[in-house]
């Protein structure tokens, strides 16, 4: 009876047809996006954006990166190691943090390292109106060019999270959008040894791993690391020098790649 109520056996080979279909267009629906021409791109819209988590490249080259939102004790410390090991790293400031160490920001500046957004007050942009995102974005870039003379490029949305309108805001402004492959999780008070471990396991040409200036042991662990990345014929670099220029595209695992030709 039911066989008969829903057509019969051929209706039922022709429903796990159409089923098959629509998952084999599921499975090709991010690669398809990518290319350029597509008819997919048309309604993107519907697409998930990505922020950059790591950058296709066959060179040998990383980028470590600082958040600094919450205090300063061992900035010196860091910036100290960095410049004995001759290495140019990504910080990434909030107007929270800049505001209350003027004198640490403008000498991460001073030393040479890239100086990126993180927000102004490090809200949770999901959240906000689009019109409240650009004026985080608008105040935190005014901070940093006032205090440090630096005019930032890269952007990292706080506690890692995005959306789509975000993406296209920051595209509007002329900020890329940048996470990380890779986690020390140094904000959860990691052994210098655990972190080691955790990111030499991990890291790959064109990662960029994520610390914390405030990291209880982030400045203990730094030394072997950059020592064990040099030794592995690695070149640590700024976010922007490992970012790729021209025209690009992020894939559906956050890769950022070379488009096609």
């Amino acid at each position: 009876m039911l066989l008969l109520f829903f057509g019969g056996k051929r209706f039922w080979k022709r429903f796990l047809i159409a089923v098959g279909l629509v998952g084999i267009l599921a499975l090709l629906w991010g690669p398809l996006a990518n290319l350029p021409g597509n008819p997919v791109t048309l309604v993107s819209r519907v697409r998930k954006l990505l922020p950059i988590y790591s950058v296709d490249t066959s060179e040998k080259k990383v980028a470590l990166s600082f958040d600094a939102t919450w205090g300063a004790d061992y900035t010196d410390q860091l910036l100290a190691i960095l410049d004995q090991y001759q290495v140019k790293t990504t910080f990434f400031l909030t107007n929270k943090w800049i505001s209350k160490y003027p004198d640490k920001a403008k000498k991460v500046a001073d030393a040479g390292h890239e100086i990126g957004m993180h927000s102004a007050t490090h809200p949770h942009f999901p959240q906000l109106s689009e019109q409240v995102m650009e004026e985080e974005l608008v105040e935190n870039r005014q901070m940093i060019k006032e205090i440090t003379g630096y005019d930032a490029k890269v952007f990292r949305p706080p506690y890692g999270e995005y959306s789509n309108t975000l993406i296209q805001l920051c595209d509007r402004l002329g900020l890329k959008v940048i996470q990380w492959d890779v986690d020390s999780l140094d904000w959860k008070d990691l052994t210098a040894h655990q972190m080691f471990d955790r990111v030499t396991k991990r890291v790959k040409p064109g990662s960029i791993v994520l610390f914390h200036n405030q990291g209880k042991h982030t400045a203990e662990v730094l030394p072997s690391l950059l020592r064990w990345l040099q030794a592995q014929g690695y070149k640590v670099v700024p976010v922007s020098e490992l970012i790729l220029p021209g025209d690009t595209y992020v894939d559906i695992n956050g890769v950022q790649r070379q488009r096609p030709q």
